[in-house]
């Protein structure tokens, strides 16, 4: 059977096409291939267009060299205070060495998560229950600098750790509860006494204010009733001195010593008059024709009703 040129030709190009895409190998940024050549580690292929031999060279693995969140499963761990803790946690790590982490493990991802887990029981196991849940960045930086240290021969780099959640038993979620309210109660109580102290407080202040404001207010108006009095007492005195001035001018002048004869007759007549509605006794002289006598009694008479 004769094979015509035309078909051999066509065989040709087939094999020289799939040579050429066996050849050219085109790797995504952030990414890496292991190339092995006859079974043996040949080079790693950097992002962009390779050449590679066909049928010699083989694409072992590839790698991504982005950043890679590795979800490491619940597990329970024992404090030191012998308490259960279930703690979820979430590992951040990026291949930095393709050659290593091909051939440094067989399963590096298993590995982190491993070592991971191992690190954290150990961890928890140095801390109380209640400082578990304070040193959470403790507990993260612990960890990576653990899983770090070994995780370098496997070509990979751990970047972080976070833990997700921890989760007491029950009956100690029921405890912290009941301790945070009771820690509440005391607050709220201790801030009630407050208030009735400071509300006392301002109380006795304001009555110690009032009182002072009262005593200031009496002092005040004594000193004002003193003052009137005073006043008034010189206003009197001015005013009887002015009279008797007046008095003692009027007895000058022509005339005056008859006035005040007369003034002080009627001021006698008056007061007899006024002994008759009284039981006041009273010596009278013998000679009521006597004129200077009766003015002499008059004035005696006067200054004794007065």
């Amino acid at each position: 059977m004769e094979i015509s040129f035309g078909t051999v030709a066509l065989v040709i190009f087939i094999i020289a096409l799939v040579f050429v895409f066996k050849t050219i190998q085109v790797v995504p940024q952030q990414h890496a291939w292991v190339v092995e050549r006859l079974g043996k580690y040949h080079a790693t292929l950097a992002p962009g267009l390779n050449i590679v031999v066909p049928f010699i060279d083989r694409i072992a693995y590839k790698h991504i060299l982005k950043e890679i969140p590795l979800d490491v499963p619940p597990q329970v761990c024992i404090t030191k205070d012998n308490t259960q803790l279930q703690v979820d946690g979430i590992l951040y790590f990026q291949v930095t060495d393709p050659m290593r982490a091909s051939y440094g493990a067989s399963n590096y991802i298993q590995a982190i998560t491993q070592l991971a887990q191992t690190t954290l029981r150990s961890v928890i196991g140095r801390m109380e229950l209640d400082k578990t849940f304070e040193e959470r960045e403790h507990i993260n930086t612990t960890i990576v600098n653990a899983i770090d240290e070994s995780a370098a021969n496997w070509g990979v780099k751990v970047l972080r750790y976070e833990i997700k959640d921890l989760t007491p038993p029950a009956e100690i979620l029921h405890a912290m509860q009941a301790q945070i309210t009771a820690e509440r109660e005391k607050r709220a109580r201790i801030a009630a006494s407050e208030g009735r102290r400071q509300e006392q407080i301002n109380i006795a202040d304001g009555e110690k204010n009032a009182a002072i404001a009262r005593s200031e207010g009496e002092k005040q108006s004594a000193i004002n009733r003193a003052q009137g009095e005073a006043a008034a007492i010189v206003a009197l005195a001015d005013a009887s001195a002015t009279a008797l001035r007046q008095v003692g001018a009027a007895i000058r002048e022509p005339g005056g010593a008859d006035a005040v004869n007369l003034r002080v007759a009627e001021e006698y007549v008056n007061a007899f008059g006024n002994l008759a509605k009284t039981n006041n006794a009273i010596i009278v002289p013998a000679n009521m024709g006597d004129m200077s006598t009766l003015i002499a009694s008059a004035m005696q008479i006067v200054k004794a009703q007065k």
